[in-house]
């Protein structure tokens, strides 16, 4: 499946569960949290992709009230939420995929949570360099996300997603941490760190991009 069909597929999933995503995804309040508790003090600029409702957002702005953010996610009815949050007027907010979306910049930091385990490695990749290239030279690339905890187990589950993409419009195809750490290597980032966090199969991947 190429990346435009699989982002209306995508688009069209997440269209549908509108209802029940801030419920669903205040489980991972925590997980969420540790973006904004972890980014460097006197950060101004944010790019979120996958901003889907905005959760992670508000303790953004409660840490950075005066905080400037660009919020990409593929779902139209997910931004129409955030659109109403009391924050929103800090808030640019894009429709569109992430390899297709004109992100701006640059950026202080990009975050991103529960939203890129959807991307086999060679797409993973290639997004990886877009982000790295609209951070501005010392910025960050904070990551919470869904992993395999190892290289087999993640080889089964693209194997499973390969063998007829079409049924897996979110298809899980989450990646052990030494494949996120050498396909953001391979995209131009050091200083690249894997953290836990609260929840067993998550972990905060934190790469710099320092030139």
């Amino acid at each position: 499946m190429d990346l435009k069909t699989r982002a209306e597929e995508m688009r069209s999933f997440f269209d549908r569960k509108i209802d029940t995503y801030d419920e669903v995804h205040a489980a991972f309040a925590e997980t969420k949290r540790l973006l904004t508790d972890c980014l460097p003090d006197g950060t101004e600029t944010v790019l979120d992709l996958g901003a889907g409702t905005g959760l992670e957002l508000i303790p953004l702005f409660e840490r950075f009230p005066d905080i400037r953010v660009t919020a990409v996610d593929v779902s139209p009815k997910m931004l129409a939420v955030l659109a109403e949050r009391p924050f929103a007027d800090r808030v640019k907010i894009v429709c569109g995929d992430f390899f297709a979306a004109d992100f701006g910049g640059p950026f202080d930091a990009v975050i991103s949570t529960s939203a890129l385990h959807h991307f086999p490695p060679r797409e993973k990749e290639e997004l990886y360099r877009r982000i790295r290239g609209c951070l501005r030279p010392g910025g960050v690339f904070l990551n919470s996300d869904k992993i395999s905890p190892d290289r087999r187990a993640e080889a089964e589950a693209l194997a499973e997603y390969e063998a007829d993409p079409a049924r897996w419009p979110h298809m899980d195809t989450p990646l052990a941490p030494s494949t996120e750490t050498e396909l953001l290597e391979n995209a131009g980032f050091r200083q690249v760190f894997v953290a836990p966090t609260d929840r067993e199969n998550y972990r905060l991947f934190t790469a710099v991009r320092d030139e």
